[in-house]
């Protein structure tokens, strides 16, 4: 099974880490809120016990998909199958679905079309563009791999003015 992780951009590698951070700062306040606070005050009992579990709740499961974006985010090649995984979301396409794979130069872009006319995005390194397409078409041999050029593209534009 080859493996291929995910390439997020800086920016969104940043926005993950800061939301981690948030999420242990907003769970430390709860706990300092919960040890200051008194419940036995509270005119019901109930609302406060509802308002503290889900202080507590949502920081940890934000905390808990955003570990997993980072910590799960790949695709993966396995027999016949095509695995995505971006966190705890989970995909699978069967190799034998793929009819072409497109190596975009101009978006730098590796998209991946199916025989019911969707498609996927690939996102990895661009180094590992070689590596996935081999392990792709060593699945399937009748997968078509094309590559379309920046100059391809300028041609296109030429001929539309």
């Amino acid at each position: 099974m080859k493996v291929f992780k995910y390439k997020f951009t800086r920016l969104t590698y940043i926005l993950i880490c800061v939301g981690i951070a948030l999420c242990f700062i907003g769970i430390g306040l709860n706990i300092f809120t919960v040890v200051t606070g008194d419940i036995t005050s509270a005119a019901n009992m109930l609302f406060p016990i509802i308002q503290y579990s889900l202080m507590f709740l949502i920081p940890a499961v934000l905390l808990v998909i955003l570990i997993s974006l980072l910590v799960s985010s790949y695709y993966s090649v396995d027999g016949n199958t095509l695995k995505t995984s971006f966190g705890i979301i989970k995909s699978k396409y069967d190799i034998s679905d793929i009819e072409t794979v497109l190596l975009d130069r101009s978006t730098n872009k590796l998209t991946v079309y199916f025989s019911n006319s969707s498609f996927i995005v690939i996102v990895v390194k661009d180094e590992w563009y070689d590596e996935f397409i081999d392990a792709l078409c060593k699945a399937n041999r009748n997968i078509e791999f094309s590559i379309k050029s920046k100059e391809s593209n300028d041609d296109k534009d030429d001929k539309q003015k």
